[in-house]
């Protein structure tokens, strides 16, 4: 991989390797664009195939924590870190602690806190290194549930959009990935009585969600099979692909995972196939609300009404697409580009 070259191509500033053998640590930090203020990611803890696949994955990540920030309206940037690695080890408080310490090096210009294969347990074994860390025991804690509302609220934007109400009661639901945010977006979704059909990779969290909430269970690779009305992929990213769009029946596609579509083309697809998408990083911008609200000292109730105010910014997004002539994706790209560059001329201003 030519890293400067990839650099170039997706615009970032810096891109960062740790190393520390002894633990087994081996951490990636990259920072985007730090032009609305500190670049802010999760950490991902993930046994990548390889290291390429590593930094493919914290560019892209990297890149929409920016987007996101900026179409949320957050005075933040985009960065990301992974450590690769199996995030089921026990062994955990050293590997942490020299995250913390890479996080460290940085003074400031990126904050972390959890992500995948993370938890707030983890992020206070990072702050025994570095104060650049949000989401912890006792604060904002654990995102999931503002992060599950957001993307609740998006989701019945999404079908006020495409059906003229936004009722989800008996509306068919797939949601694919029944992690924590999945679990929650679960439970919104079946308290409103939506109809759900799940899949995990975890037959226990399957099981958990078929028990507790009356859900059917399909088989990983048989949900882009499914008929229904709206599919909310919460699992990992480039799941709409070449080889999965040609099999959905969905009118929506509107999920909590991150880089949601392979490649940018894949938006178009959709759009032709007369399928609506929620662009990944507007509507699962709860998370990234939630921390922000700790740094700011929001009450939880702030965050949430902040993370339910993305069922506007969706129709505000849907709106400019319509009018425009393009697709969802690139319109939440243009809001967030527009911002950026709005905050570039403010700050040469000041100068």
């Amino acid at each position: 991989m030519e890293i400067f070259k990839r650099m170039s191509e997706r615009h970032h500033e810096q891109l960062v390797f740790w190393y520390e053998p002894l633990f087994g640590y081996k951490g990636i930090i990259a920072i985007h664009d730090t032009t609305m203020g500190p670049a802010l990611g999760g950490t991902r803890f993930w046994n990548y195939a390889s290291e390429t696949d590593a930094i493919e994955d914290a560019f892209r990540l990297a890149r929409g924590m920016t987007y996101k920030a900026a179409v949320t309206g957050l005075n933040l940037g985009g960065g990301k870190s992974v450590i690769i690695g199996d995030n089921k080890t026990k062994d955990r408080e050293m590997i942490f602690r020299a995250h913390g310490r890479a996080v460290e090096s940085l003074a400031g210009r990126y904050i972390t806190a959890e992500d995948v294969g993370t938890s707030p347990d983890d992020m206070e074994f990072v702050a025994m290194e570095t104060d650049h860390v949000v989401g912890m025991l006792g604060r904002s804690g654990d995102p999931s549930p503002v992060t599950a509302y957001g993307v609740y609220m998006g989701i019945k934007a999404c079908a006020h959009f495409r059906y003229g109400t936004d009722s989800l009661e008996n509306r068919h639901l797939v949601v694919q990935g029944l992690g924590h945010v999945g679990y929650h977006l679960c439970k919104d979704l079946a308290e409103e009585g939506a109809k759900l059909t799940v899949t995990d990779i975890d037959p226990e969290r399957v099981a958990r969600v078929v028990e507790e909430l009356g859900a059917t269970a399909v088989d990983p690779d048989a949900i882009y099979d499914v008929k229904a009305d709206i599919f909310a992929p919460c699992a990992l990213g480039s799941i709409v692909n070449d080889d999965t769009i040609v099999r959905f029946n969905f009118d929506i596609v509107a999920g909590a995972a991150n880089n949601v579509l392979a490649r940018s083309e894949h938006g178009e697809m959709l759009e032709k196939k007369g399928i609506l998408y929620a662009p990944d990083y507007v509507i699962n911008a709860g998370g990234l609300i939630n921390v922000y609200g700790e740094m700011n000292d929001w009450t939880p109730d702030r965050s949430m009404r902040k993370a339910g105010d993305i069922y506007n910014t969706l129709l505000r997004i849907f709106a400019r697409a319509k009018s425009e002539g393009i697709p969802t994706s690139a319109a939440a790209d243009r809001v967030a580009e527009g911002r950026i560059m709005e905050a570039r001329q403010l700050q040469r201003t000041y100068v």
